[in-house]
């Protein structure tokens, strides 16, 4: 049996519980995954969210960091504050990178904009409950890791990483360098190349992680 159809079959097993107090996301993506064989619930409440939790806790969650009585964010740090390792993905109404950088902090999988980019998120979950799989039985389940691309980086790359991961944006970051946004974005294309990162939510895990 190949990997992918080892994970697969094991999805009709995995709940992914979806927190958004938006109803027409919550269906819609409970459709999309139920589509590729997994188990749903979601919550459009904090109060609903805590209930479903005491029914039965997921494998995943797809937390919305705008919620009405709180904010996802503070939904993440309670439900890492479990200990249970479950991956967490954020869902945010716009790009904010200020925001992506305290939840990756705060210890979440990924974070993904809307309008969500439905084959993104799919992936973002397989990948997220893959290697939850395969660290079954690790406290928590995060280790330091060597990343080799560091030793690549050129000096103002190495700056550039740091102002990204401390939540700069491409202009605040320009200006603090004294170079053009346009330059930034180039910089940061490069290290997310030597480093192996998709995106700027997987820059910001690796540099966590190593």
């Amino acid at each position: 049996m190949s990997d992918e159809v080892y994970y697969s079959f094991l999805n009709r097993d995995r709940l992914i519980h979806i927190v958004d107090a938006d109803l027409p996301t919550c269906e819609a993506l409970s459709v999309l995954f139920r589509l590729e064989g997994f188990q749903t619930v979601f919550s459009i409440t904090v109060e609903q969210f805590f209930i479903n939790l005491e029914r039965r806790r997921p494998d995943a969650f797809i937390i919305n960091m705008r919620l009405a009585e709180e904010s996802g964010l503070s939904l993440l740090r309670r439900v890492k504050a479990m200990r249970t390792g479950t991956p967490v993905v954020m869902l945010t109404e716009e790009p904010q990178l200020s925001s992506a950088v305290t939840a990756m902090k705060l210890g979440a999988t990924d974070v993904v904009s809307k309008p969500i980019d439905t084959e993104n998120l799919l992936t973002v979950m397989r990948d997220a409950l893959r290697l939850d799989l395969q660290l079954d039985g690790l406290h928590n389940g995060r280790g330091r890791v060597e990343v080799r691309g560091f030793s690549q980086l050129t000096p103002r790359e190495r700056q550039v990483l740091q102002l990204i991961t401390n939540g700069q944006s491409n202009k605040e970051a320009g200006r603090e360098l004294g170079i053009s946004p346009r330059t930034i974005e180039v910089h940061r294309a490069r290290v997310m190349e030597k480093l192996g990162a998709r995106n700027t939510a997987d820059l910001i895990r690796i540099v966590l992680a190593s």
